[in-house]
């Protein structure tokens, strides 16, 4: 099969799955039970993949290698969608996967290669305090996760309900720290990808947005721009950022109280 032949046919596909929808309106009956039905299925599927696993490290780590694979593969989707059909052949850089929300698939595409012991403890602490409060935040508060397309729509939903998945399976595992300490080694990872996503934000020239904050405009999130346009865009960044650790370690210890029960 020729590449013209496989783009050809990769085109049809993306268009036959391009299904009109009216963007549901956060906190509707769509939004409540989708979500309420997503973390119960993360819940019970994390407390019963972390009992098969039997204490098998190797195994629990194939687990979230293959969450990688599924968020790798649906975000490559997405971003042919969204060039070829919703931007007809153009690329969007806010759309670009470095994300808050985006890390953790590249730490799970990673996760068996890393070191046993601290480097794999810190990247499932990660998992179960940055990425999970993304996860939450962004299906408590869901207004970026809804479109006019179905299969944008259910994306963005499934990608944060398995953020919360992981961050259950983690926890219940035992990959993840239990001790504060543990919780301030994945500061410093926090901070690469923050300095990673101002790189991109830089080098599109204010055309990217990743982790929101950009240095060409005010934070766009809901609170955080308003402090931005009264404290200016650098002390609103040092605020925006430091409240999202602090967001971080309270799912943290929200998770670790939890498996405790």
């Amino acid at each position: 099969m020729t590449n013209a032949m496989i783009q050809t046919n990769l085109l049809s596909l993306l268009k036959k799955t391009a299904w009109p929808m009216t963007p549901p309106a956060p906190w509707s009956a769509f939004h409540i039970i989708f979500t309420l039905l997503g973390l119960s299925a993360a819940w019970f599927l994390a407390a019963w993949l972390a009992g098969h696993c039997k204490n098998n490290e190797t195994r629990a780590c194939r687990i979230l290698w293959i969450c990688g694979i599924i968020l790798g593969v649906s975000e490559l989707y997405k971003q042919l969608f969204i060039y070829e059909v919703v931007n007809q052949g153009r690329y969007d850089w806010w759309y670009f996967p470095f994300q808050l929300c985006s890390t953790p698939m590249y730490l799970c595409l990673v996760f068996p290669m890393l070191p046993a012991g601290l480097p794999r403890r810190t990247a499932a602490s990660y998992l179960a305090s940055f990425g999970f409060l993304g996860g939450i935040m962004a299906l408590a508060e869901p207004s970026g996760l809804m479109h006019p397309y179905w299969i944008l729509t259910l994306h963005g939903l499934l990608w944060h309900i398995l953020l919360v998945f992981m961050a259950f399976f983690c926890a219940r595992f035992g990959l993840a720290g239990k001790t504060t300490r543990d919780f301030l080694y994945t500061i410093p990872l926090f901070f690469v990808f923050c300095l990673i996503a101002t790189a991109v934000n830089v080098l599109t020239a204010g055309k990217a947005d990743m982790f929101y904050i950009s240095p060409y405009y005010p934070i766009t999130q809901v609170v955080f721009h308003q402090i931005s346009l009264a404290l200016g865009v650098a002390p609103g960044i040092g605020i925006y950022l430091l409240s999202i650790c602090a967001g971080a370690f309270l799912c943290y210890k929200g998770l670790n109280a939890h498996t405790k029960l």
